[in-house]
């Protein structure tokens, strides 16, 4: 085997990020060749993660694309093993390259198309290479989950305490500021639907009747139960309908109005929790 030297092994470990016997053990494998050897580890890399491709990758954070200043937005879902990877800066560069490429590219409808586009950081390596090479330095299985992507104008919002949760909403008008508001209180109130139309019909005349049967237990007079189940439909409209929830900012406006003082209207929004489908 091959001997290199003090510097070309610590020029390698500062290429590939690897630990420092791995670089050398490759490069004297590798006869001192520095291409060959980044070829020998990335196999060695593969043939780890293919052992270990069955862990329970539990953990993780949700890349995003979004702004006033771009015409599309993305959210996409990003699984390790442990809570400390969720912050490594390899991951959360990753995660956002993720979402960028999906926003500005051709589009994805798997992760495994995605994964063999360029990545926005580094166009010379697909985000496939970028995640592989990720694995090598930090030794854990990364798994793509969801991923959306939007065609209009997005804001956004991701909480990354306790419960991971990532909210993405389309919107027209308005300011980054107020996206992201909207999208807090999404993810705080986890609303069922965008409007009372968006609402299951099925799950609305299935409240509606549930309600008109307990007015008449209630000994109501039939002539006024259909104008008290319309009254109480209204709260639950306000429970289950973002735009016609209470603001958690301030209570006196529901979400509609908000949007409205902020000249934006809301189109539409994906809510995610971390590992649930």
């Amino acid at each position: 085997m091959s001997q290199v030297s003090a510097a070309a092994v610590k020029a390698f470990r500062v290429r590939t990020g690897l630990p420092l016997m791995d670089c050398k053990n490759a490069l004297q494998e590798a006869g001192g060749d520095e291409e060959k050897a980044f070829e020998l580890l990335r196999k060695k890399g593969k043939d780890m993660l293919d052992k270990r491709a069955d862990r329970e990758t539990a953990f993780g954070r949700f890349g995003m694309y979004m702004g006033q200043d771009k015409s599309s937005g993305a959210m996409v879902e990003l699984l390790c093993e442990s809570a400390p990877v969720t912050t490594n800066e390899g991951f959360v560069q990753l995660a956002n390259d993720l979402a960028q490429q999906l926003a500005t590219g051709p589009g994805a409808s798997t992760p495994e198309e995605l994964l063999s586009q360029p990545s926005p950081s580094d166009p010379s390596k697909t985000l496939g290479d970028q995640k592989d090479e990720l694995f090598n330095k930090i030794r854990e299985v990364f798994n793509v989950g969801r991923l959306v992507r939007v065609d209009n104008t997005c804001g956004g919002y991701q909480h990354n305490a306790g419960t991971v949760a990532g909210v993405l909403i389309s919107v027209e008008g308005g300011s980054d500021e107020a996206a992201k508001d909207v999208s807090m209180h999404i993810a705080a109130m986890r609303p069922s639907a965008l409007s009372v139309d968006e609402l299951d019909a099925d799950e609305v005349a299935k409240e509606r009747e549930v309600l008109r049967t307990a007015a008449i237990a209630e000994g109501k007079p039939e002539a006024i139960v259909d104008k008290m189940v319309e009254g109480r439909m209204r709260n639950y409209y306000a429970e289950k309908v973002l735009l016609e929830q209470s603001f958690v900012k301030e209570e006196s406006q529901t979400v509609g109005e908000y949007a409205k003082d902020k000249g934006m209207t809301v189109k539409g929004y994906t809510h995610w929790i971390l590992g649930e489908a």
